[in-house]
C-alpha cells in the first residue's frame, strides 16, 4: 500500500485519449521534499516512460521539471503535448541569463566556479559534441543552483547520467543539496569519463533493470556500491482489453505478422533481423514484417535508416518488409494489437554499447505479444525462454529465423507465451507501484541528508508519515 497520496489516480488515457489540458494538481501534504527533476528535453517522444514517471511522481511529491534545451514536441503523443507543458525550459534564449550568472559567480565564488568547471568540463570526452553538451550543462547548472534556492528545492534528480546529471550535480553543489542520478544500458559501456565521480557524489543511483543494477554496483572502484536501487519503468500505453491479451486475434490464416519497433541504432540489431527475414523467405514462410522507427537527423543517429533500406532491397525483401518510419505513441496500441510476434534482435556493439530493456519490448509483452529476442543484457529478465517468448544469441540471424518458425508452427503455444508475458508486464512494470518506490527512495535519500546534518538526537523520518 502506498504511503504517498495519489491526487489524481491518473494513468495512461483510455483508448489513447487525453485531456485537452493539464489538470491542476491539488496541494500535497507538508513534510515531503520538493524534487527538481532535470532532463535535456521534456517531453520527448522517444522517452514515454520518462513522461509517465514524471506525471506519476507529481502525484506523490512536490516536483518541478527543468530542461537544459528548448521544447521538442516532434512526434509526441497528444497526451504528452497536453500534460507536458509544465517544465521550466532553458535553451538558446536563456544564454544571456546564463552568462550573467557565470559572471556573478566569477566575482562572488571564483574558486568554487573553477572547481566546478574543471570537474564538469576538463575531461577526455569521446567527442566535441559530448564536450559541448557538458559545457552547456555546466552553464545551466550554475543558474539552476540559484533557482533551486529560490524555489525551495530539497533534492535534485537526473534520470540520465550524462549532460542532465552534469547540470544537476553542478546545481546541487551550488545550492548545497543532495543529488541523485540513474544509469542504464549504454551509459555504462562506453562510459563518460566523469561517471564514477557522479556515482561517488550521488546520494542514490537508480537502475531500471537487474542486469544494469549489477553493472552499476561493479562499475569503477565501487563508487555506487551500497546506494544503488532497482526501480523498473512503468507501462506507458493504455491498458489493452482481454481481447488483445488473450491472443485470440493472433496467428490467423494468412501471412504471419511480425513487428519490430525502435530507433534505428547500432544496438538494435535490425540488420540481423532483415537477414533473418531473408532466411524465412528462403524457407517458404508467408510473412510480413513491419519495421517501424527511424534515425538520421531526427534522432542524431547518422544514416542507419538509409543502410537498412538498402539492405532490404539487396535481400529482395521490399515487398515483405514495410518500413513506415517513426510512429507516435498514439499509433503504437493499434500496431501492437495488429501483429502476431514481436522481435527484439538487440546486439552489443563493438564499442560496448547495449540496451537495457527496450520500452517497446515491455509494451509488446503488455499487449500479449510473444517476443523473440536475444540474451543481451537485461532482456532475459522479461524474455523468459519458453515462457514469455524465445531468446537466442545476439547477432545470429539463423537462430532468430528458427525461433520465428518455432512459434509459427505452434500458435497455441505462442498465445500462451503472450498471455504469460502480459501477466509479467503488469506485475513488473506496474506504474503506480514503481512510482511509489522511486518516490520513497528519493524521500529516504533526502531524509538521510537531513539526519546526517542534524545536530543532536536524530529526528523522525518525515517520509514515514
Amino acid at each position: 500500500m502506498s504511503i504517498f497520496p495519489r491526487t489524481h489516480g491518473r494513468g495512461p488515457a483510455p483508448d489513447g485519449a487525453c485531456a485537452p489540458e493539464a489538470p491542476a494538481l491539488p496541494p500535497l501534504p507538508p513534510g515531503l521534499p520538493h524534487v527538481a527533476y532535470v532532463l535535456l528535453w521534456y517531453p520527448l517522444f522517444t522517452q514515454p516512460f520518462i513522461f509517465r514517471e514524471v506525471e506519476a511522481l507529481r502525484e506523490r511529491l512536490p516536483l518541478t521539471v527543468y530542461t537544459l534545451y528548448g521544447r521538442n514536441l516532434r512526434h509526441c503523443s497528444d497526451e504528452m503535448r497536453a500534460l507536458g507543458g509544465h517544465a521550466q525550459v532553458f535553451g538558446v534564449r536563456a544564454l544571456p541569463r546564463l552568462i550573467l550568472e557565470l559572471v556573478r559567480q566569477l566575482f562572488t565564488h571564483p574558486l568554487r566556479l573553477w572547481r566546478l568547471f574543471r570537474r564538469s568540463c576538463c575531461r577526455r570526452w569521446q567527442s566535441f559534441e559530448v564536450f559541448g553538451e557538458n559545457l552547456w550543462a555546466f552553464l545551466v547548472g550554475l543558474s539552476l543552483g540559484r533557482l533551486f534556492r529560490e524555489a525551495g528545492i530539497d533534492m535534485v534528480y537526473a534520470p540520465w547520467p550524462r549532460g542532465a546529471a552534469t547540470a544537476a550535480w553542478v546545481a546541487a553543489s551550488v545550492a548545497d543539496l543532495p543529488f541523485a542520478t540513474a544509469a542504464r544500458g549504454d551509459n555504462l559501456d562506453p562510459a563518460d569519463p566523469d561517471l564514477a565521480d557522479k556515482f561517488a557524489a550521488a546520494a542514490l543511483v537508480r537502475a531500471n533493470n537487474a542486469a544494469d543494477e549489477a553493472r552499476i554496483e561493479a562499475f569503477g572502484h565501487g563508487e555506487a556500491k551500497g546506494k544503488t536501487a532497482l526501480v523498473y519503468n512503468g507501462l506507458t500505453l493504455p491498458a489493452p482489453g482481454p481481447d488483445v491479451t488473450d491472443g485470440a486475434a493472433r496467428f490467423h490464416p494468412g501471412p504471419l505478422r511480425l513487428l519490430a519497433v525502435g530507433r534505428f541504432d547500432v544496438t538494435k540489431g535490425f540488420d540481423v533481423l532483415l537477414r533473418a527475414c531473408a532466411l524465412l523467405k528462403q524457407r517458404g514462410l508467408d510473412f510480413r514484417l513491419t519495421l517501424a522507427g527511424g534515425g538520421g537527423k531526427v534522432m542524431g543517429l547518422g544514416n542507419m535508416e538509409d543502410q537498412l533500406r538498402r539492405l532490404r532491397a539487396e535481400l529482395g525483401l521490399t515487398e515483405d518488409v514495410d518500413m513506415p518510419g517513426l510512429v507516435s505513441h498514439n499509433e503504437l496500441p493499434a500496431l501492437l494489437a495488429g501483429h502476431d510476434i514481436f522481435l527484439a534482435p538487440c546486439v552489443v556493439h563493438a564499442s560496448g554499447r547495449r540496451d537495457g530493456i527496450p520500452n517497446t519490448v515491455i509494451e509488446a509483452l503488455a499487449y500479449g505479444l510473444p517476443v523473440v529476442g536475444t540474451t543481451v543484457n537485461a532482456l532475459p529478465e522479461v524474455i523468459r525462454h519458453g515462457e514469455t517468448g524465445l531468446a537466442v544469441s545476439p547477432g545470429d540471424a539463423e537462430a532468430l529465423a528458427d525461433a520465428v518458425l518455432e512459434l509459427a508452427a505452434d500458435p497455441e503455444r505462442a498465445r500462451r507465451m503472450g498471455r504469460a508475458g502480459a501477466r509479467l508486464a503488469r506485475e513488473m512494470f506496474d506504474a503506480d507501484a514503481n512510482a511509489d518506490r522511486l518516490a520513497q527512495l528519493l524521500c529516504e535519500a533526502w531524509e538521510r541528508r537531513l539526519r546526517d546534518r542534524a545536530p543532536g538526537p536524530k529526528g523522525a523520518d518525515p517520509c514515514a508519515a
